[in-house]
């Protein structure tokens, strides 16, 4: 009787109150039904370009808040240096919002930003440079001017210039002792890929160029690369005609501290793929901070060539590198922290050795690189080979549609997440302004993503794979032209 009633009337609360028993696959009645909210990726307001005179171009993103950030973008980098000595970028980024023509140094930046609740930052890539600052969007017109002071009209000091040889140096030592290899491998598989040119130049200055480069050699890379043409101004939370305003009044018309000249000695090399290997023998014995040893691990990159960011496929690779996914050994998510994708499947999943498999999507404007990294004991190096190399031809295979629209859906979530940021919003508008001229909303890019169909990319087979990668020089036959 009690099991009856119990049934009946619902289970029984320690106070001795009873609740239905409530079904949770059908819906209850007089509730209406629930609306989901969609992200179709649309903004409230559109991305406005203007060309200046002089050929630079302003960018702008409003975006509702007290706080804006605002920042040139520049078409230099690593990749521009083949005259040069290696490391003029990065010794660029050291000295970025250093002593200026209008400030003394670099604490009277920051105090002169700490008005306006400011902080400023330059990050250099392969193919650009970046020099931004945040701040209250009623200091625009000193946030600009400040940074038309850092990029056109720096003092380089030698005392600067000294500094900034100590702080490369040190940069380089703690390189080499980080226990996290990616940086270094990233560095190694460009080299490995685009043997002396362009993208496999080096990103980080080389120990050997340290003294190599003085003010003179600045100033000639500079009088080449940091030209209005060659520039974005790009600003997220503020007016766009007030920007325009601010660009006029302090970048049009300005001289830089190496002079203006005519004729440009701009590197335009397209990059070319060479393939190749790259060896590095480290001794991490040493680089434990507690009693328990750094596991010894030999750590790899396999690579191919994928597309340019300019290029159609370059959406696909997206949904295919978000495929792949993968990540380390250990890891406390769940499906949104990739566990459901190919490397943590048919890699991490399968191989209790493997300490790491993560797959990587280099893209640049005239190529690109799909990478795997991936980390285990050095007495199974062959076996992670062969299994690396297993997952890069499995991609020449159809995906399954639920597997296709679960990197899709990550790619959009990602995406939308990411571009929540005000920053990352700067940087898009900017990068994006900057190689193309235009830019693709988020509801684009949400379209782009949403038709990527299953279809089949064309591989070398495994023996040709692994042909390639005991030879001497890494190459593929000619008769492949990956991922095109």
């Amino acid at each position: 009787l009690t099991t009856h009633l119990n049934n009946f009337f619902g289970k029984q609360y320690s106070s001795g109150g009873r609740y239905p028993n409530i079904s949770l696959s059908t819906p209850l009645q007089g509730i209406p039904k629930p609306v989901f909210a969609s992200v179709d990726g649309q903004e409230k307001y559109e991305t406005r370009i203007t060309t200046l005179e002089n050929g630079l171009k302003v960018a702008s993103q409003n975006k509702f808040g007290q706080f804006c950030t605002v920042g040139i973008l520049i078409n230099s980098g690593s990749r521009y240096e083949a005259k040069y000595p290696s490391g003029i970028a990065h010794f660029l980024e050291k000295l970025a919002f250093s002593s200026t023509a209008q400030y003394g140094s670099k604490d009277e930046i920051l105090l002169t930003l700490e008005k306006h609740g400011g902080i400023c930052d330059c990050q250099t890539s392969r193919d650009t440079t970046m020099y931004a600052v945040s701040a209250e969007v009623k200091g625009l017109d000193t946030v600009v001017s400040l940074l038309s002071d850092a990029v056109l009209q720096p003092r380089l000091l030698d005392d600067e210039i000294e500094m900034t040889k100590m702080v490369v140096r040190f940069e380089l030592e703690d390189l080499n002792l980080r226990p996290d290899p990616e940086p270094l491998l990233t560095e190694m598989i460009h080299a490995a890929a685009y043997r002396s040119n362009t993208v496999g130049l080096p990103r980080f200055c080389p120990a050997d160029h340290v003294e190599k480069i003085d003010q003179k050699v600045l100033h000639s890379y500079l009088r080449n690369y940091y030209c209005p043409e060659r520039m974005v101004l790009a600003g997220v939370g503020i007016e766009h005609e007030q920007l325009v305003d601010c660009a006029r009044k302090y970048l049009l018309d300005v001289k830089p501290v190496w002079g203006a000249s005519n004729v440009f000695d701009v590197d335009l090399s397209v990059a070319q793929y060479t393939g190749g290997i790259v060896k590095m023998e480290k001794d991490m014995s040493d680089v434990s901070l507690g009693p328990t040893p750094i596991p010894e691990l030999t750590h790899i990159m396999i690579g191919l060539e994928s597309c340019s960011f300019l290029e159609e496929d370059f959406i696909p690779f997206a949904v295919l590198n978000m495929m792949m996914g993968g990540g380390g050994s250990f890891s406390a998510g769940g499906p949104g922290k990739g566990m459901f994708t190919r490397l943590y499947l048919n890699v991490l999943n399968r191989h209790h050795w493997m300490y790491n498999a993560t797959a990587y999507h280099h893209s640049y404007e005239d190529s690109g690189l799909l990478c795997i990294h991936a980390s285990a004991d050095p007495r199974q190096v062959r076996e992670m080979v062969e299994i690396i190399t297993r997952e890069f031809i499995q991609m020449a295979g159809n995906a399954g549609e639920m597997e296709l629209e679960r990197a899709k859906t990550q790619l959009k979530s990602m995406l939308m997440m990411n571009l929540e940021s005000r920053p990352v919003i700067f940087e898009d508008v900017g990068r994006q302004v900057l190689s193309t001229g235009k830019r693709k909303l988020p509801h684009e890019l949400c379209h782009l993503i949403k038709i990527v169909l299953i279809y089949l990319t064309e591989l070398p087979s495994y023996e040709h794979i692994q042909t390639a990668l005991s030879s001497k020089d890494g190459r593929l036959p000619r008769m492949y032209r990956l991922f095109r």
